[in-house]
């Protein structure tokens, strides 16, 4: 099992690569997603890459601009 520190990288990585994915699937910029759920530019681009945790908040307003339910990013 991988020590805490490293779930937590892969876990960041995989709920960045799911926003990711939803919205380029969605045909959306990254600014078009920011600027709608008043997520600071750099806020967002690091929960993107997933080197920063994301507030559930957050999450929620993002999930909100990309049509998904917040658990579709958490999967």
């Amino acid at each position: 099992m991988p020590d805490d520190d490293d779930w937590l990288l892969q876990e960041r990585r995989a709920i960045g690569d799911r926003i990711r994915v939803i919205r380029i699937r969605e045909n959306r910029t990254q600014e078009s997603v920011f600027l709608a759920a008043r997520v600071a530019r750099s806020a967002y681009q690091e929960i993107e890459a997933g080197i920063a945790d994301a507030r559930v908040g957050t999450l929620m307003r993002i999930a909100r601009v990309l049509g998904v339910h917040v658990t579709d990013l958490l999967r």
